[in-house]
């Protein structure tokens, strides 16, 4: 058997041109995936235990064989790197392979043993499906906030058991599937040797106990399917398009943590008012006359009617601040209102108005 032909590379290769070319091969022979092959896989580790390592591949070299720890070489015997007790790692060099370091490949052998194990090398906390949903509201509950309640068909916590699987007044008993441990331990061997692995009990959902009376509601299973009113408080200040996130307000799971209720907020435009930061914003259009001899003129704002006064003399653009008319900032501090004027030039004027003007136009105004 020749590992150099086998792994695709020269007598001279480097030890990084060898890896490289062993994660290539192992990825695409990997037992576990569509098209994979067993024995090729296990003839590119053979090889990759033997040439990843200085002394094997100076034996190798020299004589066409290893000596040194179990290696076939042109005999094509059980396997560098293989031994009676199962898989011996010790030819392996497995320290730059997570990642995918020296190429474009991304490769981690761990993938192989997860995969084979099918429960890889930790176990995550069992968590419920995240919910987004959508929610529109008007622009005056956007600046001062609202709470509002929403109807959401979702598996939750069931009411009857309050989410325990036993029916009330059942007492508790072991499990007897792992024997009370959360934990079914499985050995499954493979043709690297005889590999263990660790599951949460699918019959208690990883706690050790089941119920002597599944709840009559969901069945043991905790968890059901139902309408349930999740209540949400929308904040002051919010913002058109921001999202909302309900923490455990998705859904629920046996023996697990609620996943999230996550709510994408929609404000209704105003017809009149803008925020801007912490001030409302808003256009005013006065008469000519009011802008050269001031006046009084009616708005309407989130606080209701009230009367704005507009001083002699103001400009096309000027900008009028009433201040704590605007957004909430805290308990009791908000922004301003800022009223932008606009002067409303006459389309017509009459003859009398005219000479008017004429006079004004005489004093230089």
């Amino acid at each position: 058997m020749d590992y150099y032909n086998l792994l695709g590379v020269k007598k001279g290769s480097s030890k990084d041109e060898i890896k490289k070319a062993f994660r290539n091969l192992a990825h695409k022979y990997h037992p576990d995936k569509k098209g994979g092959d067993e024995k090729k896989f296990k003839e590119v580790s053979e090889a990759y235990g033997v040439l990843s390592d200085d002394k094997k591949r100076a034996e190798y070299d020299t004589y066409g064989r290893v000596f040194s720890g179990g290696g076939g070489g042109g005999t094509g015997s059980a396997g560098a790197g293989f031994n009676s007790a199962g898989f011996d790692f010790g030819g392996f060099d497995f320290s730059g392979f997570a990642g995918g370091q020296g190429g474009n490949v991304e490769f981690d052998l761990g993938d192989i043993f997860g995969d084979i194990f099918g429960g890889g090398r930790r176990q995550k906390t069992k968590r419920g499906r995240d919910i987004s949903i959508d929610m529109e509201i008007s622009f005056e509950e956007s600046i001062f906030g609202v709470d509002r309640e929403v109807l959401l068909y979702k598996t939750s916590k069931c009411s009857s058991c309050n989410g325990s699987g036993a029916e009330r007044g059942s007492n508790i008993k072991i499990c007897p599937t792992c024997d009370g441990n959360g934990q079914i331990h499985e050995t499954k061997r493979f043709f690297l040797g005889a590999f263990s692995s660790v599951r949460p009990c699918e019959k208690c959902f990883g706690s050790g106990k089941i119920p002597e009376k599944e709840c009559h509601e969901c069945y043991g299973q905790g968890v059901k399917k139902k309408q349930e009113a999740i209540k949400i408080a929308v904040p002051a200040g919010l913002e058109n398009g921001e999202v909302i996130r309900l923490s455990g307000g998705g859904e629920a799971i046996h023996g697990g943590l609620a996943g999230d209720l996550y709510i994408k907020v929609h404000v209704k435009k105003h017809q009149t008012l803008k925020k801007e930061g912490s001030n409302l914003v808003m256009d005013l259009n006065i008469k000519l006359t009011d802008a050269l001899l001031g006046g009084t003129k009616t708005i309407e704002t989130l606080d209701g009617g009230f009367d704005i006064k507009i001083p002699e003399g103001v400009k096309i653009g000027e900008i009028l601040r009433v201040r704590g008319r605007g957004v909430p900032t805290g308990q009791s501090s908000r922004g301003d209102l800022l009223i932008h004027l606009k002067i409303e030039m006459p389309k017509k004027v009459s003859r009398s108005a005219k000479k008017i003007i004429e006079e004004l136009k005489k004093e230089g105004l």
